[in-house]
């Protein structure tokens, strides 16, 4: 593979697309917000409360839209409490001024899902989330809406992620067929499931002490998303400890659970984690979904699942196919892996609260 090569742009050629000034902050972009696979967005030093989402729309630009729907703003730079049910939009550090080849797909960083804070990235002639043309040249924010807890954020803090793509990048079932067959993408459950990608299922067998999973408190204090290992899990958490081997979901309530299977990202690809179809339930799975090359490869992880149920409430059941990962390949190999070479918190990971939590 080269660097001209089609597929998902590693750690180098983001550092190349920096140097170029492709990608470009007035805060110079630190190290350490290159992934092997992705690029953290930082938070700007306003936010604006607005009376509802939104999209730019084609041909229209944020700074145009915002005076439709804004509230109030308020600064961060001392930090500021994002209220629960509550939608804000935050001007990111980063602006793109990208080559024509190239698009890019952004996604809340795990530690961000994992807290049920719902967030997207909006560009301005923007017709949907998360999702940037090629050769789009502009700003990005953020918007930010905390489901479950209040959230205290700072400017700097990285809740989204960026990957970047040249042409098609998705394997096929056939690719991931092979790749199985020749070095397991997956262990444990029922085997690979692979249909428009691998399939996965929910444990809700017991750990240890009975435990499958967690759901959250409803009137919890605010949770701090700059500092780690600072909130006990109890102010926040219920203990899931089911006496059968389903769990009933109640609608609007959101659950960590975990996967059944072990899966492993090879060196050569990247994955973002889909919800399953409709039809299988009112409920969504992962609401932070990118998995960097080397994720489980070698030490084996489980997927955490972010779970909100919607409209009635569903029962779920152990062993319950509930959502599937998209492998792509890589333009070229990283320079780091996940886990291997980094600082990772999910690397070799089971059922695991969020970054934020005490172990």
């Amino acid at each position: 593979m080269t660097d001209s090569a089609e597929g998902v742009l590693p750690d180098h050629a983001i550092r190349a697309l920096i140097e170029a000034g492709a990608i470009r902050a007035a805060t110079p972009i630190d190290a350490g917000q290159v992934q092997p696979a992705s690029l953290d967005l930082r938070l700007g030093d306003v936010a604006y409360r607005v009376r509802a989402s939104f999209l730019t729309g084609r041909g229209r630009r944020l700074a145009d839209r915002l005076p439709e729907f804004e509230m109030h703003r308020m600064a961060l730079t001392d930090g500021a409490v994002l209220e629960r049910g509550c939608v804000y939009v935050v001007p990111l550090m980063e602006a793109l001024e990208l080559p024509p080849e190239i698009s890019a797909v952004a996604n809340a960083k795990s530690s961000t899902g994992r807290v049920d804070c719902l967030t997207r990235v909006i560009t301005d002639d923007g017709t949907e989330f998360d999702r940037i043309a090629p050769g789009y040249a502009g700003p990005l924010f953020a918007e930010i809406c905390p489901r479950s807890f209040s959230v205290l954020v700072r400017p700097g803090l990285r809740l989204n992620q960026i990957r970047f793509r040249r042409g098609e990048a998705v394997l096929t079932d056939a690719e991931l067929e092979a790749r199985h067959a020749g070095s397991p993408l997956v262990s444990g459950g029922d085997g690979a499931l692979i249909d428009d990608g691998l399939g996965f299922s929910v444990d809700l067998s017991p750990g240890p002490g009975g435990l499958v999973g967690y759901r959250a408190k409803p009137h919890a204090g605010v949770i701090d998303l700059t500092r780690t290992g600072a909130h006990a899990v109890e102010e926040f958490w219920e203990e899931l400890r089911p006496e059968k081997g389903h769990v009933i979901l109640d609608p609007g309530a959101f659950y960590i659970l975990v996967s059944r299977e072990a899966v492993s990202i090879p060196p050569d690809c990247a994955a973002e984690m889909a919800p399953y179809v409709a039809m299988v339930g009112e409920f969504r799975v992962h609401y932070a979904g990118f998995f960097d090359p080397g994720f489980g490869h070698g030490v084996p992880a489980r997927g955490v699942l972010e779970v909100r149920c919607h409209e009635a409430p569903f029962v779920l059941e152990h062993g319950q196919v509930v959502g599937r990962l998209v492998y792509e390949r890589m333009a070229s190999l990283p320079e780091r892996l996940y886990g291997a070479d980094l600082a990772s918190n999910y690397q070799g990971q089971g059922l695991k609260l969020s970054k934020h939590f005490r172990a």
